[in-house]
């Protein structure tokens, strides 16, 4: 079935119901540009989200970041953040391949249906002229029948009128003669002009415009068909991302399993332990003894205890138990108490004449200097707490803290005495190889830079052991971290050169540098890191920017590094060649 043959006399209803079609169209494209928006706006406030709630660059939010729970909720902004770039994905995806595309084919369609709809009006008005044209011929025909009868009526009559002369006769028969050759001539153009019209008619119903109806009704079929394929793209478009979703939203899963509360109980323990003894019990002072005034720091009207000291202002914190006091002893907030006089010392002689105004006396004058000379030390020493004098040795800290951090000191002055001395090493080989290939340049322009390198390493070596000596003081583990010269100066890989360019001959290390810890005999090249883990590539990735690496759907990497909350995971190839990759592009199995 088709439309020309079964639509034939449906010329309105099919520009009508093709115009419907293209409307369609129209509105579709509409409704997917506005789904993009909303796609838009919603990744946009997705990404205003998580960054409103990630921690700025250096505050105390990001310093808590070693806690897990702190960590996870890290993972989960940036997986939020990643899920907000895959519907920036679907609406760029849906604007380019369903819009775009789409309202490109709708002018197509426009023009295609214009050009049908043009034939046929041509098609139309040439029948429309014909018939007419047949019209005319008709009533010429007509009109011109009608005068020949009245001519021959009036030649007839003529002929029969006795009173005619035959002139009147022979001009009325020759006038009837030419009305009836001029009919006769009529009758045959509207004979031709009926033939005519009845062939263009025929033509029209049943070439011209079945033809054209059957070019819109394969048009309006390929917008069909153009238009399910649009519908099926909208879905299409969603469903090649949620595999990246998927991922998103399991990184959120993952991220709430690794929160461990024991491990972040420990991490509190482990940053914020001062090392300090707790305070022991308060001597028992009798004062049954006698009523003499012992310069005891326990008196009448003095504070029993830490909680006592602080009057009115209980709320505010003790500095006692403060990380930042240096003092050990509970009763460090006073002046150390004098020994008390014995209880049966010689009487005041004022007491035998009046006992009781005398203590109140003694006691007004010895105990309120002592509360006013207390508060102006609780004063001070809070302030302490607030701004305390960051020193060298780290000594303002608690006594844990102090020796992480000169652990960490140490370690640090370690690798920056390593660099020294590879590049001291590096030097005095560049030097040997200058010696034996005088014209691959002048050994003496490389004095300067080995007599720096030996300063820096010998002022790296004083500095370290002094930490070392801080740390021992602290308590800290003696083997933990030895750093022994000689592992700069043994197997002769590592000689000092001497400002001059000659080797230096001092291989016994300065017994001041015998705590430093030995690095390892060799100072070759750093192994590989040890793979974590495996992972398998979900996608094609193409490793374009710098520190990436490509890889292809299906590859096995190894894992060296894990994603640090930033979205990248470092990996090795079998060949050694390394780069970062995208976590959610890979299923990642760590080692057990």
């Amino acid at each position: 079935m088709d439309w020309g043959t079964d639509l034939w006399d449906q010329y309105d209803i099919i520009d009508k119901h093709t115009q419907s079609g293209l409307d369609l169209v129209e509105k579709y494209v509409k409704f997917v540009k506005e789904r993009t928006e909303i796609e838009q706006n919603y990744a946009k406030q997705l990404r205003n989200l998580t960054k409103k709630y990630s921690p700025k660059r250096g505050s105390k939010e990001e310093q808590e970041c070693r806690f897990t729970n702190h960590q996870s909720f890290l993972d989960v902004l940036n997986e939020m953040n990643d899920y907000a770039g895959q519907r920036e994905l679907i609406a760029e995806n849906m604007m380019m391949n369903i819009c775009i595309e789409l309202t490109k084919y709708l002018q197509e369609l426009k023009l295609e249906r214009k050009t049908h709809l043009s034939e046929a009006k041509k098609a139309q008005q040439s029948l429309e002229s014909t018939y007419k044209q047949l019209d005319s011929s008709k009533k010429r025909f007509e009109r011109e029948w009608r005068e020949a009868e009245k001519a021959a009526q009036y030649a007839e009559k003529t002929d029969l009128d006795i009173n005619a002369t035959k002139a009147d006769v022979e001009k009325a028969k020759q006038q009837a003669h030419m009305r009836s050759h001029v009919a006769e001539e009529c009758k045959n153009d509207y004979a031709a002009q009926l033939q005519k019209y009845n062939k263009e008619q025929s033509q029209f119903y049943f070439t011209d415009m079945p033809l054209v109806f059957n070019k819109l009704q394969d048009m309006d079929e390929k917008r069909i068909r153009r238009l399910a394929q649009g519908y099926v793209l909208f879905s299409d478009t969603e469903t090649h991302v949620m595999p990246i979703i998927g991922k998103c939203l399991d990184g959120i899963t993952r991220a709430g399993n690794n929160v461990n509360e024991r491990n972040d109980s420990l991490a509190l323990v482990e940053q914020h332990k001062s090392g300090f003894e707790r305070p022991g019990d308060l001597e028992f002072e009798d004062y049954s003894q006698g009523i003499n005034r012992t310069s005891s720091e326990s008196s009448l009207g003095t504070p029993k205890g830490p909680l006592d000291l602080l009057g009115k202002n209980k709320s505010k914190p003790f500095w006692l138990f403060s990380k930042k006091s240096k003092f050990s002893s509970p009763l460090t907030p006073f002046s150390t108490p004098p020994a008390p006089s014995p209880a049966n010392g010689p009487p005041s002689p004022k007491f035998g004449r009046d006992p009781l105004s005398y203590c109140l006396k003694e006691i007004n004058k010895t105990v309120k200097p002592r509360i006013s000379s207390f508060r102006t030390l609780r004063r001070t020493r809070y302030h302490e707490r607030i701004t305390p004098t960051a020193t060298e040795d780290f000594g303002h800290l608690p006594p844990e803290q102090r020796r992480k951090r000169l652990q960490q000191k140490i370690e640090e002055l370690a690798k920056e005495l390593q660099k020294e001395v590879d590049q001291s090493e590096a030097l005095g080989k560049m030097k040997d190889v200058y010696e034996k290939n005088p014209q691959m340049g002048d050994p003496a322009s490389l004095a300067p830079q080995i007599n720096q390198t030996t300063q820096n390493i010998e002022r790296l070596r004083g500095e370290l052991g002094k930490y070392e000596n801080w740390l021992t003081e602290a308590g800290g583990r003696g083997d933990t971290l030895r750093y022994s010269s000689q592992s700069f100066n043994n197997n002769g890989a590592h000689d000092t050169y001497s400002p001059d360019g000659a080797h230096s001959d001092e291989g016994t290390p300065d017994p001041s540098q015998a705590i430093y810890a030995e690095f390892d005999d060799d100072f070759e090249e750093e192994e590989l890191t040890a793979p974590i883990g495996q992972c398998t590539a979900l996608y094609n990735f193409p490793g374009s920017s710098e520190g990436t690496i490509a890889m292809q759907e299906g590859e096995v990497l190894s894992v060296v590094e894990e994603d640090k909350g930033d979205g990248w995971t470092r990996v090795r190839r079998s060949n050694g060649d390394e780069g970062y990759i995208p976590t959610s592009y890979v299923s990642i199995s760590l080692n057990k």
